[in-house]
């Protein structure tokens, strides 16, 4: 087969229905000259094939790794289980239309104890090598191997609490290796015959990546958003970039504008020192502004600059994740930003506006939205709020407070609206965020799955209302007050304030923006 190969000068454009949209947008940046890790890309074509167990595919999808590999030890000077200069890799999914958080990634593949001592000699950062240990074991463990997180949460838990730490963010790198070598008697403990074999292991990643397309959330995401006709996912490997080598480096997500209110201004979540799934998790709540203007005081300008750079390339709002490695900016993927209703009007009025669109493209833009129930809504003498978070997708929502997306489930079916409340939004609490008219979560930020999914079902979203405590199935403490099953909650999305009770809503329309739609209609009937 023939490669697809990104960071080797190309400038071709490449179908994303052949390499995925994810893997298509990143062979675009590196087009235009933007900092884009070197990658190669396995095809969707043999996601089936690799699903059913085809040999030839497993023979292909072999050979393609050697190839693709030699690409990257070439381009980045890097040898994967190097014990001088290991090479590190990402393995990640992407489909033709974007599914944020529905397939699968494992990173730090190639992190074999070799390449540990690689790392320790190569950067002199042994808490680098050893965090990138622990994070592979963990990550191949549940995607691969297919093991339940929470024995692996447990210890990093434990771990943390010995060394009298606030999180792992805190551990030295004895405790990383101690907590490394736990994970691995973990996979050991459950049968896995673990073998330290850096090819071996990205074979199996990508094989994992692949089958992850045939996951019961990806499937319930896919017939929620009518792609049902999608063929399958690609798999990119790319050279790993490490925003956890220290405090002048880190992870994070931008929009060029905010997705859930449409406001012209970017929206950045960061966690410095720390990997990407950090971010999109929302385990990790983002670092201050301010912290990161003291430890990278140039990353915002520079940062403004690409997501401009990039809404004229596209001609859309753009979702990026960026790593940051000693200082140095590296994207790692753009995407349509997911956005609300409210928000998708006034990005089309404000792109047509600024001369990015036409008029005529404005209104394909916002084709297949109900202009009419557009609205900004508010919650009628609410009072003060039981608790405060971020608010992460607009609106309003009342409902009953449910737990579980079983629960959540259960009372939708009785005639009631929900109020979806998790500790945090796993990918796999989709089927829950379908039947809800509000979601909120105790950890996570704007950047994270929750936060994304939540906007593009055009639900009322809050994350990070860390004063809500679940404590079981069935109930749970929003600051001093119980809060069972079943009970009235009101939220609103916008200012991320959640309300014991249930209240009235009040409705206001975007008048101005829908008569200039409005008026382009005009135009085009004109016309035509």
């Amino acid at each position: 087969m023939t490669l697809i190969l990104i960071g080797d000068g190309s400038k071709r454009h490449h179908s994303a229905e052949n390499i995925g949209a994810k893997a298509a947008n990143l062979a675009r940046m590196a087009a235009l000259g933007l900092p884009v890790p070197p990658a190669f890309v396995l095809p969707v074509r043999l996601c089936a094939a690799v699903i059913r167990g085809d040999r030839r595919a497993g023979r292909e999808l072999r050979d393609s790794l050697k190839q693709g590999v030699a690409f990257l030890e070439g381009q980045t000077g890097k040898r994967i289980g190097d014990r001088r200069r290991p090479l590190l890799v990402s393995v990640r999914s992407g489909a033709e239309r974007s599914m944020p958080g529905m397939l699968d990634t494992v990173l730090d593949v190639g992190c074999t104890l070799d390449a540990v001592q690689g790392l320790i000699r190569s950067t002199g950062r042994p808490r680098l090598a050893w965090d990138c240990r622990r994070r592979f074991l963990e990550s191949y463990a549940e995607t691969v191997l297919g093991l339940a997180p929470a024995p692996f949460t447990a210890r990093r838990d434990a771990a943390v609490a010995a060394d009298g730490a606030t999180s792992e963010r805190d551990l030295d790198s004895v405790a990383l290796e101690d907590l490394a070598a736990e994970h691995l008697a973990l996979i050991e403990e459950a049968g896995e015959i673990w073998s330290d074999d850096a090819m071996a292991q990205l074979e199996a990643a990508a094989g994992a990546v692949y089958r992850s397309w045939t996951s019961e959330r990806a499937n319930t995401y896919r017939r929620l958003q009518n792609l049902e006709s999608l063929q399958g996912t690609a798999v990119t490997v790319q050279a790993m970039v490490y925003g956890n080598s220290g405090p002048s480096s880190g992870a994070g997500v931008a929009f060029s504008r905010d997705p859930s209110s449409g406001t012209p201004r970017p929206v950045i979540d960061m966690v410095l020192d720390g990997q990407g799934e950090d971010v999109v998790s929302g385990r990790r709540p983002p670092d201050t502004a301010e912290t990161i203007a003291r430890a990278l005081p140039n990353l915002a300008t520079e940062l403004s600059a690409v997501l401009f750079r990039l809404e004229r390339a596209f001609g859309d709002v753009q979702d990026v994740e960026f790593t940051v490695e000693d200082g140095r900016l590296w994207l790692l993927q753009t995407r349509d930003a997911k956005r609300t209703p409210r928000a998708a009007l006034r990005f089309a009025v404000d792109f047509v506006r600024e001369g990015v669109l036409t008029p005529q493209a404005g209104l394909r833009r916002i084709q297949g939205i109900d202009l009419d129930a557009i609205a900004e809504t508010r919650l009628i003498d609410a009072g003060e709020p039981a608790a405060q978070g971020v608010g992460a997708s607009a609106g309003v929502a009342v409902g009953r407070a449910a737990f579980s997306t079983e629960d959540a489930r259960q009372i939708a079916a009785a005639g009631d609206p929900v109020i979806l409340l998790r500790p945090e939004a796993s990918t796999g609490d989709i089927a829950g965020f379908a039947v809800a008219s509000g979601i909120v979560t105790v950890t996570g930020a704007l950047t994270s799955h929750a936060a994304l999914v939540a906007r593009q079902l055009g639900k009322p979203c809050i994350v990070g209302c860390t004063r809500l405590r679940l404590d079981g199935p069935g109930g749970a403490m929003l600051e001093d007050a119980r809060l069972g099953e079943g009970d009235w909650l009101s939220i609103d999305g916008s200012d991320g304030k959640v309300y014991l009770g249930r209240f009235k809503v009040a409705t206001l329309h975007p008048e101005a923006e829908l008569a200039e739609v409005a008026r382009w209609e005009a135009d085009r009937a004109t016309a035509t």
